[in-house]
């Protein structure tokens, strides 16, 4: 029996998708939820599965085209009654024996189901390389197969296949004879027959006529480099054809290589397309949408993290006892989410279509994450009810996720102030753009040592080399004043000087 599966809305309000690749090819047996292919939205890059078991029967797009939801992605051939129970049983035969087969083989384990938890970057990698994930056991999150998982693999299998081909190079070298020689000459491996060469003749003495002589010379030729098709007296002797024949082609293959050249630079110098869509168009529009919506203020200040430093390595040693790598965004996240309860304009929005302020009384805080394909902001829900080590971990994986580009549009919405680190790669301040349509968001700078005026208890004052973290908050001025924005970034900044304060939260 065929069944008909259309493209099904992969993300809240995606009306198209861009297919990447196919997972499975025509005539693959599959089973229900096994993805099939990898479509890319204008907000994540999600697995496609399918809906029932069966035989995939045709794939009606191909990779890089764009999908409307709602037309017909994959024909399946199933089957019902007795034949449906057969072939349901040959899926889970065929998975029961590829699965015994690799554990005997190499000692890899599968899921429950067959079922095999990589992202997609991985999995192209593995068909790259002829490794089977489900022989693989995934050192990543909750199981999951990484590039390192692979690479390991392809590295283990390629050690007893090195040791074998080397024994099998020596009993070659050893057992096969010596070619045998032959009469016909070599030939140049770099001819290829399309243009008209002639080599050089290379001689030290060659007999022509004064008039071809005159030839050769006018035609810039070496007439003692010309072939010969005749002799006199035992001498080569060259006509004025010859000379000509082989002033035509020296031309011609300068020509060639000139053109060559032309090529090759028109090539460095060229231009290339390619299509605007996908999570890059999708960042365009909130781009574009962020600017002309809300007019952006920048407000710029220092905070003296010299204690945070020293909490965080602290407390850094016992995150690693229990596996959670503890950078400083958990602390950041918290003192901003302490910030917003004393301001709650900044974690408002407006209802333009209703004119009416809205505030939240939650607080989702997203962090702005490079990706290979763009900016995403994975969303880490209810920070304000969340310790430092949980905020850690759940960040973390969905940072991860995110560049994996295996997160769901789900983890992107919803957050109500937003966080981007422009510290990690060597920035100090910036003029961050609204993640629309939220008031605020806080850009983070590098941590440099700097010197500062401290005063001690006395009121004595000396200069001392301190930990100095910037900060750039931008936000929505047609609801936030500046002087609110100055006192929220200075709410923030006692946080940040003083961690222990975070624990009265």
């Amino acid at each position: 029996m065929v069944r008909e599966f259309h493209l099904p809305d992969v993300g809240e309000g995606v009306a198209e998708g861009e297919l990447v690749s196919w997972l499975v090819a025509e005539g693959e047996v599959v089973s229900e939820d096994q993805p099939v292919a990898e479509v890319e939205t204008d907000k994540a890059l999600v697995e496609v599965p399918s809906p029932v078991d069966g035989t995939v029967q045709e794939l009606h797009w191909a990779e890089g085209d764009v999908v409307p939801v709602g037309d017909l992605f994959v024909t399946y051939d199933v089957a019902d009654g007795e034949a449906e129970g057969d072939a349901d049983e040959a899926v889970e035969a065929d998975a029961e024996e590829r699965s015994d087969e690799a554990d005997d083989e190499t000692g890899g384990v599968t899921t429950p189901g067959g079922r095999v938890f990589a992202p997609p970057r991985v999995r192209r990698l593995a068909r790259e390389e002829g490794v089977d994930l489900a022989t693989l056991e995934g050192s990543g999150p909750g199981g999951r197969i990484t590039e390192g998982d692979v690479r390991a693999a392809v590295d283990a299998s390629a050690e007893p296949a090195t040791a074998a081909d080397d024994g099998e190079s020596e009993l070659e070298h050893e057992s096969e004879p010596e070619p045998a020689p032959t009469d016909e000459p070599a030939t140049d491996e770099n001819e290829t027959g399309q243009q008209p060469t002639l080599e050089s003749a290379d001689r030290d003495r060659t007999l022509a006529a004064p008039a071809t002589r005159r030839i050769a010379e006018e035609a810039g030729v070496d007439i003692d480099a010309v072939p010969a098709a005749e002799e006199r007296d035992g001498e080569p002797f060259v006509t004025p054809e010859a000379v000509m024949a082989y002033a035509d082609a020296q031309k011609q293959a300068q020509e060639a290589d000139v053109e060559a050249l032309e090529a090759a630079a028109d090539t460095e110098r060229g231009e290339r397309r390619e299509p605007f869509r996908g999570v890059r168009k999708r960042i365009a529009d909130a781009m574009v949408e962020s600017k002309y919506s809300a007019p952006h203020v920048t407000h710029h200040d220092e905070v003296d993290v010299t204690d945070l430093v020293a909490t965080r390595e602290r407390l850094a040693a016992r995150a690693d006892e229990q596996g959670i790598t503890l950078t400083y965004m958990p602390f950041i996240m918290k003192a901003v989410v302490a910030a917003l309860a004393e301001f709650p304009e900044m974690n408002a929005v407006l209802d333009d279509d209703a004119e009416e302020i809205v505030y939240r009384d939650y607080y989702n805080v997203g962090v702005a994450t490079a990706t290979d394909v763009g900016l995403m902001v994975p969303v880490v829900e209810d920070v304000d009810r969340k310790g430092l080590l949980q905020l850690a971990s759940e960040m973390n994986e969905l940072v991860e996720k995110a560049r994996e580009r295996t997160i769901s549009p789900e983890e992107l919405q919803g957050s109500t102030f937003t966080v981007t680190n422009v510290g990690g790669i060597g920035g100090e301040y910036a003029t961050p753009i609204l993640n629309y349509p939220e008031s605020g968001i806080l850009a983070i700078g590098e941590i440099k040592r700097k010197p500062r005026v401290v005063t001690d208890e006395d009121g004595t004052e000396s200069i001392e080399p301190r930990s100095v973290m910037t900060l750039s908050l931008s936000f929505d001025h047609r609801l936030i004043d500046g002087a609110v924005g100055a006192r929220f970034t200075n709410a923030v900044m006692a946080y940040l000087e003083d961690p222990e304060l975070l624990l009265l939260q």
